[in-house]
């Protein structure tokens, strides 16, 4: 778990997955021991994400569930009927967390309104946690405001040891929001990177697990998606190497700041 709140470090991601895929790859992920699950509207998978959870041997009190809301449906009056779609496609009545997945786009929608809707649904009580994803620093301290004593519980932004987003890292640690890593393998890019190739050796481990190792010593969550069981269980098994803090100073050094995720439904980034 991660300490600073309930939020578990290690989950499993389902982007960029068929239905098929994302129900044999969640089935497996429950079976290796993994508990926190996330998903989005927008990864059109959620029915496969919940059929596997309804038909696995974990119980569905022991999972925390994660989707979001695409900013497609964030104009008036929507919100709440999509997040209930949701709730229907994962087969339950409230999801551990609901994050705003990407502010609106090119301001398309205002603020105001969205965050109000948002902050009906879980006033409702069909989230037990609120959360945003890919909010920069100026918006989210506008969602903030916005939501009153409304508590987030994370920021899921991409960061991976090629991009440490240090901006909104050191702005979200400021306010005590704890960050969520998304792309945390930095889509295959960190594979053979000589620095993390050698602290792997040190550990008889792979890159990837080096990769989310370290991310989980700065406390981050970490969502790393795969396909196949092995792959699965070896991110999973990350979860069991403490890296030296030579080595994590090390691997703070080789950031490039290489941001992956860049396109027009995206803000404009806090630049570094």
């Amino acid at each position: 778990m991660n300490s600073e709140n309930k939020l578990p470090l290690m989950g499993f991601g389902t982007w960029n997955r068929t239905e098929l895929e994302t129900y044999q790859s969640v089935q497996d992920a429950l079976l290796i021991g993994y508990r926190h699950i996330d998903t989005a509207q927008g990864y059109d998978n959620e029915q496969a994400v919940g059929k596997a959870i309804a038909e696995s041997k974990v119980d569905r009190k022991e999972i925390f569930l994660t989707t979001k809301v695409k900013p497609e449906n964030f104009g008036p009056n929507v919100i709440l009927g999509t997040v209930k779609e949701s709730l229907e496609k994962l087969q339950t009545e409230q999801v551990d967390l609901l994050l705003l997945h990407y502010p609106s786009i090119g301001g398309e929608y205002d603020m105001e309104d969205y965050i109000a809707q948002f902050a009906q649904v879980y006033d409702m009580g069909l989230c037990k946690n609120i959360g945003l994803s890919n909010f920069t620093i100026s918006l989210l301290d506008q969602a903030i405001s916005l939501l009153g004593d409304r508590k987030i519980i994370t920021n899921q932004v991409e960061i991976h040891p090629l991009m440490q987003n240090t901006p909104i890292v050191e702005h979200c640690k400021s306010l005590g929001i704890p960050l969520t890593a998304y792309s945390p393998l930095a889509r295959g890019e960190i594979m053979g990177h000589p620095v993390l190739t050698e602290i792997a050796k040190n550990h008889n481990a792979t890159v990837a697990q080096i990769s989310l190792a370290f991310l989980m010593s700065q406390n981050y969550s970490v969502i790393p998606a795969a396909r196949s069981f092995d792959r699965i269980k070896e991110n999973f098994d990350a979860i069991k190497i403490k890296l030296s803090f030579s080595e994590i100073e090390t691997i703070k050094t080789i950031d490039e700041k290489k941001r992956l995720v860049d396109g027009p439904w995206c803000p404009q980034w806090d630049n570094y």
